[in-house]
């Protein structure tokens, strides 16, 4: 009861409590008036420093000031051995802005001795801090003004401790992860200029290779990019030799050579870098033989450089998963915004770098971040910015209210189906620049919540990317592909397998997408008699659970106040079905609906929407043209940006402060971040370790088996990796590794459905996590900026099964087209 309002607070707290001042009333012996309930003095002290605040302010006084109230109850005890309990309240100063109803910072803090203190102290204490935090919770759901410039808080002198600590921890993990960085330098091997032949060789002896585990050898020259089928007929082989020094642990004499063959590209003037690492014996001497086979006495030229590595693959791999599970541990407990958790990630795996001895150099990692990407994104942005200027996105919202007739299940298929076709032709992050503000306004049209029609229309859009070799970039990479198109996977071939398979998924994907929201509450404000009452039920309830049945008045006054609850829950699940009915049936006056909202969204600058679409629809055709015309020389971020720039111009913006405030800079440095994370794990060997463990599961399977079991190997790894890492550098890897496992004579394996597979486990698997896909990264946000933002595990609890599911059905259609039907060739 002393919870429900303001004023009936004040009066019953101001009944029960001293009027002097709190300091003055916690020096006598509290009254027993609440039997078992000693702490309710802490909201004696309370009413009573609200009215010394109030005297206090009508002074017109301007510092801050604070109260103590402490209570030391029974007789005094020893010194030493005393408990003591104090409510501290900080009074914000005046000029601080009107906040939430629980107007003072007060921290319930306990006094302790080490010692110990009596039990009957110490259950009072923490009582106190249930009351005070019962009470705050309560008076923060009811906005109701305050009489002072005031903010709450309450925090247990039990909890600050631990906090600091954690907080204490992060830091000297940050620290240490600073020092590892700054202490060890820059790998700044300089690269040798040589020049072989077929009668000229070239030889490096290394006398200072100390206690290295690997030496990492860089070779730069006219080299073909991927390799070949074939035996080469020209080459470079370059020759690492090693020789058991005197004491090691290997006999003495004892040799390791390893041998480097690396193809020549005869008519080739690019340089290109090709890397390789080998495992050394010891810290002796090592010698470096460089020699070209060619058909002619043709001198090649040749670049080199080496690097010593003081820790092996295996070891790199488990710091690398080490540092990958601790940036998704931050981003899934949202310990730190995702785009610090990426940074953190960032530094973490480059400090690991330099303490392996291959630290980079500040311009090798600024050459790792896909600027194309960046300029991708930020120009969309731009556009997008511009874009809602116009009232489009409220116009669409309301004609997609008209096609669905009222109805929100067949208005999110429509949204979703949209968005899986467009995203097929369209980059995804393109995709979902697009739909993202006109999805939120139709929710917000609608009383819907954003939030899970936002999940589901990027979960759709990562589904239509798959079905082609535009729609999403690992399926750009597979088609450009030199070498598989000579085995004919090409933009045709490629986009009429995979559209056949993603249609198949598509018809699976609506219904469980249902099924996935059933019980979930679509409707993200409820009628104000509903939250009204609901409210009451949660004081009533808890006042009643507050109160000890010792006595018989005061079991009865317990049974009266659980009655009046139930009363109330039985009214308030009669409004729930009520509401729930009304939502769930078509809406009879749908028609007036739209004309209301027709009238009140509308478009507010044509000409402004005729700039905009029309340089809209440009930037979209040159997008799709770009992958059929080579003759068009401009990467998607050069589109976007000169989209951007020519929209800029046409709509004469004159406060461009507003157009930059709507970029999302977050996300910007979040995909910044990521590509230094991804690159600086690739470095670590993960994703070549990963490459390797599925070739070599996948020839330790029997023959008769060995193609089903290397679909569906490939399709899980793919979609499970796709899920954690970026899909793009995966892809990268995978794809010389399929080309030279299908190239081994001892597997025997058609490279089209380890090819497919990989695609389409790349693509789906981009659901199962919120940093899976470039897309849901855009989309999370620009929900984040609207104020509808969607953690880690509210995308995981929906994108993760939804990824199961695509991957299942996709993994069904590869083993029956190319294991049952055969069609390999």
């Amino acid at each position: 009861m002393y919870l429900e309002n303001k004023n009936n607070r004040e009066r019953e707290m101001s009944e029960t409590g001293a009027p002097e001042h709190p300091v003055r009333a916690g020096r006598g012996k509290p009254d027993a008036v609440l039997g078992n309930l000693g702490e309710f003095r802490l909201l004696e002290g309370f009413s009573g420093m609200r009215e010394t605040q109030k005297v206090q302010q009508s002074g017109a006084s301007t510092t801050a000031h604070c109260v103590i109230y402490t209570d030391r109850s029974g007789p005094r005890q020893p010194e030493g051995q005393g408990c003591a309990s104090w409510l501290v309240v900080f009074p914000h100063p005046p000029s601080a802005p009107l906040l939430s109803p629980a107007s003072f910072t007060y921290l319930t803090l306990q006094e302790q001795s080490w010692d110990g203190c009596s039990g009957e102290a110490e259950g009072r204490c923490q009582l106190g801090s249930e009351v005070t935090g019962l009470s705050r919770s309560l008076l923060t759901e009811k906005s109701e003004p305050q009489d002072g410039p005031l903010f709450s808080f309450m925090l247990s002198g039990r909890l600050l401790c631990p906090m600091l600590l954690h907080k204490s921890d992060y830091n000297d993990t940050l620290c240490s992860i600073q020092l590892f960085f700054s202490i060890y330098p820059d790998h700044g091997n300089p690269w040798q200029m040589l020049a072989v032949s077929s009668t000229a060789s070239f030889t490096r002896n290394l006398s200072d290779f100390r206690d290295s585990a690997l030496l990492r050898l860089q070779m730069g020259g006219p080299f073909l990019r991927r390799p070949i089928a074939e035996a080469p007929r020209e080459y470079v082989l370059v020759q690492v030799e090693q020789s058991g020094e005197e004491g090691s642990r290997r006999r003495r004499g004892q040799q390791v050579i390893y041998n480097w063959t690396i193809p020549i590209h005869s008519q080739g003037n690019e340089q290109i870098l090709m890397s390789r690492a080998f495992e050394m014996l010891s810290s002796g001497p090592v010698s470096i033989t460089i020699q070209a086979f060619l058909q002619d006495s043709e001198v090649i030229p040749l670049s080199m450089t080496y690097q010593s590595l003081y820790v092996n693959v295996e070891t790199q791999v488990v710091i690398a998963g080490i540092i990958l599970a601790g940036v998704y541990v931050l981003i899934i407990f949202e310990i730190v915004h995702r785009t610090l958790a990426a940074m953190l990630g960032s530094l973490a795996a480059l400090a690991a770098l330099a303490v392996i001895g291959d630290r980079p150099s500040l311009i090798t990692v600024v050459e790792w971040i896909d600027y194309e990407t960046l300029a991708l994104l930020f120009g969309m942005m731009v556009l997008v910015a511009i874009f809602s200027e116009t009232g489009f996105f409220d116009y669409c919202a309301v004609k997609a209210y008209h096609l669905s007739r009222g109805r929100v299940w067949p208005m999110i298929t429509i949204l979703c189906l949209i968005a899986a076709i467009l995203s097929a032709f369209l980059d995804n992050v393109t995709t979902m620049m697009l739909f993202t503000p006109v999805t939120i306004r139709l929710c917000e049209v609608l009383n819907l919540d954003p939030r899970h029609v936002l999940i589901a229309e990027v979960i759709f859009t990562n589904i239509g990317g798959a079905a082609t070799a535009v729609g999403d970039p690992p399926n750009v990479i597979i088609v450009s592909n030199q070498d598989l198109r000579k085995t004919g996977i090409d933009f045709a071939a490629f986009t009429g397998y995979m559209f056949l398979g993603i249609c198949l998924v598509l018809l699976t994907s609506f219904p469980f997408l249902r099924l996935l929201y059933w019980n979930k509450k679509l409707y993200n404000r409820e009628p104000m008699e509903i939250v009204e009452l609901k409210h009451e039920i949660l004081v009533w309830k808890q006042t009643a659970q507050r109160i000890n049945p010792a006595s018989r008045e005061e079991t009865a006054v317990k049974c009266l106040l659980m009655h009046k609850v139930h009363n109330l829950e039985s009214v308030l699940r009669n409004k729930l079905k009520t509401f729930q009915r009304e939502i769930s049936q078509e809406d009879k006056n749908w028609e007036n609906n739209i004309q209301e909202l027709q009238k009140k969204h509308r478009i507010t600058d044509k000409v402004l929407l005729v700039k905009c679409v029309s340089v809209l629809a440009v930037v979209i055709c040159v997008f799709f043209l770009n992958s059929f015309i080579p003759s068009i020389h401009l990467d998607l971020g050069w589109i976007a940006i000169l989209g951007a720039l020519w929209l800029l111009v046409l709509a004469d913006v004159q406060d461009f402060e507003i157009i930059l405030h709507r970029v999302e800079w977050a996300t910007l440095l979040f995909f910044a971040s990521l590509f230094v994370l991804m690159e600086a794990l690739a470095q670590l060997q993960l994703i070549d370790y990963i490459g390797e463990q599925t070739a070599a599961l996948i020839k330790s399977v029997p023959d008769e088996q060995r193609l089903a079991i290397a679909i569906i190997l490939v399709m899980w790894v793919s979609a499970l990796v796709s899920s954690l890492i970026d899909n793009i550098p995966f892809t990268a890897t995978m794809i010389p590794v399929l080309i030279n496992l299908s190239q081994d004579a001892d597997v025997n394996l058609p490279v089209r459905p380890l090819i497919f597979a990989l695609a389409m486990g790349a693509c789906l698997g981009g659901n199962g996590t919120l940093i899976g896909a470039s897309a849901n990264v855009v989309c999370a946000g620009i929900a984040e900026q609207h104020g509808y933002g969607f953690s880690f595990m509210e995308f995981f609890r929906l994108g993760f099964p939804m990824m199961l599911l695509t991957s299942t059905v996709g993994m069904c259609y590869l083993l029956v087209t190319h294991v049952g039907l055969g069609w390999n060739t």
